[in-house]
């Protein structure tokens, strides 16, 4: 690929990543929203009294929060790969490789995402609280979790498409730019 041109695939990649990132940003927002209530509730305690359930809401936002936050880390390439083979390959080899890994990681990711819809369809049917002192409707909690792993196995998917594309294209290095492992090379140099 020439210097100044960029393919439809990056400039696709280009808009999931700016997405994500919003999401990331709003994500982030909740962690620091949830930090704040827990330090009030830590303040408060000082002072001989307590909002309660900090625990309990800031083992939810983290459950959000994770699910919402990986696919924002597939697109930044942030996800954790041994690539002691795949370093060692020519470009088609570590373009085939990381396919590999992407339509793994999709696979399982839709997998997750299947089969964490029974648990929240279950506490819609029986309107299921938590059982602890703020009897938090579980559906509250397990909506936007469940949501995120939709997301992220969107994201994976369509990412793995558009890799896909650029393989069979033989863009092999715009692969490698999309879904590559760079973290560890970048890092040693």
């Amino acid at each position: 690929m020439s210097a100044g041109v960029q393919t439809t695939e990056m400039m696709w990649i280009g808009r999931l990543r700016r997405l994500n990132a919003g999401v990331a940003i709003v994500t982030g927002a909740m962690l620091l929203a949830c930090a704040g209530f827990v330090l009030l509730d830590i303040i408060m305690r000082r002072l001989g009294s307590s909002l309660g359930g900090t625990e309990e809401i800031a083992g939810y936002a983290m459950a959000i929060a994770t699910a919402w936050g990986m696919s924002y880390t597939l697109l930044e390439l942030g996800h954790v790969r041994i690539d002691l083979l795949r370093q060692r390959g020519s470009t088609m080899v570590r373009a085939l490789a990381d396919i590999f890994s992407m339509i793994v990681l999709s696979g399982t990711v839709v997998f997750i995402a299947v089969k964490c819809w029974p648990v929240l369809e279950r506490s819609l049917s029986n309107g299921s609280r938590a059982n602890t002192p703020l009897e938090t409707p579980l559906a509250w909690v397990q909506v936007p979790w469940f949501a995120g792993w939709v997301w992220f196995a969107v994201m994976s998917c369509v990412l793995t498409l558009l890799a896909l594309s650029m393989v069979v294209r033989g863009r092999f290095e715009d692969s490698e730019a999309a879904i590559g492992a760079f973290a560890e090379q970048d890092m040693l140099q």
